[in-house]
């Protein structure tokens, strides 16, 4: 929205142009040997925005599955949207549905898309459904592993690297729970104009960091492949 403000367009014309800038940075993570990518659609409060507004983003999600999810498809992008179903319209609630279903096989690129999002609300849910099954007489044990199995992002790798474009310095209740020992970069973009360039710069950034997750040591071995 910003971006279209100085732009003199309106704020459907710089939510398009974000759709493209994502459509970019996808390209450019699997150039780079990233496997793994989520980023920040649309939010729990996110509702509260003009009606008109919120239509048009509606108006995207459709666009976006008639148009660009063939060509993740083809990319080898797996696509998982993370966030609460219940309260969706009906069909954008299928449209998530299909994104999923028709990406479930593909396993080079994974790409999460938060959508009707929030991590307070994820970490609710997800404390929820452990009290359901208390409830339903299940010997449950509260502890990290049992509550993360809950979160939207169940089965994805840790998180280790978060960018904060905008020139915003804050998470915006994004991946709380999974940023625990996340990097953070924060770059000072408006999302629309975000290039690979952009992207290389906060890679670069990463790689320079010396991660401790709580110790003294680097722990580098735990890694791994759990880029993105």
């Amino acid at each position: 929205g910003r971006w279209a403000n100085r732009q003199g367009l309106t704020r459907i014309e710089g939510h398009r142009a974000g759709e493209a800038a994502l459509l970019d940075v996808v390209a450019g993570a699997i150039q780079a040997g990233i496997k793994h990518l989520s980023v920040y659609a649309f939010s729990t409060e996110n509702w509260n925005r003009p009606a008109d507004e919120v239509s048009d983003l509606m108006g995207l999600v459709r666009a976006f599955v008639g148009s660009d999810l063939k060509r993740l498809a083809a990319a080898g992008v797996r696509v998982k949207v993370l966030g609460r179903r219940r309260g969706l319209p009906d069909d954008i609630a299928a449209i998530v549905a299909r994104a999923e279903a028709e990406t479930a096989h593909n396993d080079k690129f994974l790409l999460q898309v938060a959508f009707n999002y929030g991590g307070r609300a994820d970490l609710v849910d997800a404390a929820q459904r452990l009290v359901d099954r208390a409830r339903m007489g299940e010997d449950v044990a509260v502890d990290e592993v049992t509550l993360g199995a809950g979160l939207s992002t169940a089965g994805a790798p840790p998180v280790d690297l978060i960018v904060r474009t905008s020139g915003e310095q804050r998470l915006s209740n994004f991946l709380l729970w999974e940023a625990a020992y996340a990097e953070m970069v924060f770059q000072d973009i408006l999302w629309p104009d975000y290039v690979l360039e952009a992207l290389a710069e906060a890679i670069s950034q990463f790689g320079a960091r010396e991660r401790r997750y709580g110790g003294r040591e680097a722990m580098t071995a735990a890694y791994g492949e759990a880029a993105g």
